[in-house]
């Protein structure tokens, strides 16, 4: 067998969704990305949605929304994609790292609440594998803290706290406590990247919660703003008679989605809860192979909670990182294409030139040393997955 790692879901539902958008000349941000944003804030219940041109630029812009720049400092976990952490860089402000729990993906929150200062702006916590973090905890910290947070702009002010921005980049269709990932973070980032769950080929969206004093109207012209050109009207806009007139009110950025992504996200949206069904049919075949081994698996639901069912993480107990590299070696001669979720962000050179030492993390860097993602898409056949499991238990049992 050959078995990619993540291969897009495409059905001939999204051919047809692009070729309408092709055929009806409108292939920028137009018509259908203004439907993908009002059916994103429907599925995560809030009342606004922004679509952009990645989660990346969905944490940038926001950062920029909320006034974030130099001499703020932003937190972020340290087991996590580097744009997690790059966009805190982009907008000037300082990262500051938390080392995850030992055995466990999500921050050390007892580090979390020690690495707070009056410099602290937001707290960037992440949904790894599509698991939704302990906001009620965050929120918790947050709160405590509230007495030594220093307001520089007027939408910090109306907070009155540190702002948590959800990482939620593999969370889309997450649920914790009867509410979906989307809607419990003050503001939620997520990708539709090629091999995210729901794909727009790349893209991405920003959602958030209401809060008194702030208008999510002015809000939703603020990201468009400042991903258009910083220009007051988009192309949409300016299509009605006479309507050409525009300004440019900051020398702002470019990172909108086009009709032709969003036309792949609706058709998406549509299939969603069966491809959703279909992920977790296959974790539960996974974790009934792997039980009672010494392959370890992060709980998909748990607690009032269920995941997006992104990533298939597992642990193999006791090995090497020379053993954990034999191993997807192994696999891939095996025609099995398997991953690791993540490089801890001290180990990647980018972050050593900035002074941070992974010896400073050691429970991201345990947890990254046995750590191998196996295959796991909708388009899994149970065949392939059966082969998948054979094979990683034999080769693992050497």
């Amino acid at each position: 067998m050959n078995i990619p790692f993540s291969p897009p879901d495409i059905s001939e539902k999204e051919i047809e969704e692009v070729a309408d958008s092709l055929k009806s000349g409108w292939i920028t941000t137009g018509p259908k990305t203004k439907e993908f944003e009002k059916r994103i804030a429907k599925y995560c219940n809030t009342n606004k949605s922004v679509c952009l041109a990645s989660s990346t630029s969905s944490m940038e812009m926001t950062l920029r929304v909320l006034g974030v720049g130099y001499g703020d400092e932003v937190i972020v976990p340290s087991y996590t994609y580097t744009a997690t952490c790059s966009v805190i860089c982009h907008v000037g402000a300082t990262p500051v790292m938390v080392d995850i729990q030992k055995d466990n993906l999500e921050m050390d929150y007892q580090k979390l609440a020690e690495a707070i200062t009056e410099k602290t702006k937001v707290i960037i916590p992440v949904d790894i594998a599509g698991i939704i973090c302990d906001y009620d905890k965050i929120f918790e910290i947050v709160e405590s803290k509230k007495n030594i947070f220093k307001a520089k702009n007027d939408i910090q002010s109306k907070f009155g706290r540190i702002i948590v921005m959800s990482d939620s980049s593999h969370g889309f269709g997450a649920i914790k406590n009867k509410k979906k990932a989307g809607e419990i973070a003050d503001f939620t980032c997520f990708s539709f990247h090629a091999v995210k769950n729901l794909t727009t080929a790349e893209g991405g969206a920003v959602t958030w919660k209401s809060k008194d004093g702030i208008d999510n109207e002015e809000l939703y012209k603020k990201y468009q703003i400042l991903s258009l050109h910083g220009q007051t009207k988009d192309a949409l806009s300016k299509t009605r008679l006479g309507s050409w007139e525009y300004d440019i009110i900051e020398p702002a950025y470019k990172c909108n989605m086009t009709d032709i992504q969003a036309a792949i996200g609706l058709a998406q949206l549509d299939r969603y809860e069966d491809m959703l069904n279909r992920r977790h049919e296959i974790i539960r075949r996974y974790n009934n192979a792997f039980k009672n081994t010494k392959i370890k698996f992060l709980n998909h639901e748990i607690n009032n909670s269920k995941s997006s069912g992104h990533l298939y993480i597992t642990r193999i107990d006791g090995i090497t990182l020379e053993e954990r590299n034999n191993i997807i070696i192994k696999m891939a001669e095996k025609g099995i294409a398997t991953n690791v979720h993540y490089k801890p962000l001290p180990l990647l050179t980018a972050y050593k030139n900035l002074g941070f030492k992974i010896e400073d993390y050691p429970n991201s860097y345990n947890y990254y040393v046995n750590a191998i993602t196996l295959p796991l898409y909708s388009k899994l056949t149970n065949e392939e997955v059966d082969y998948i499991i054979k094979n990683f238990l034999e080769i693992v049992g050497e």
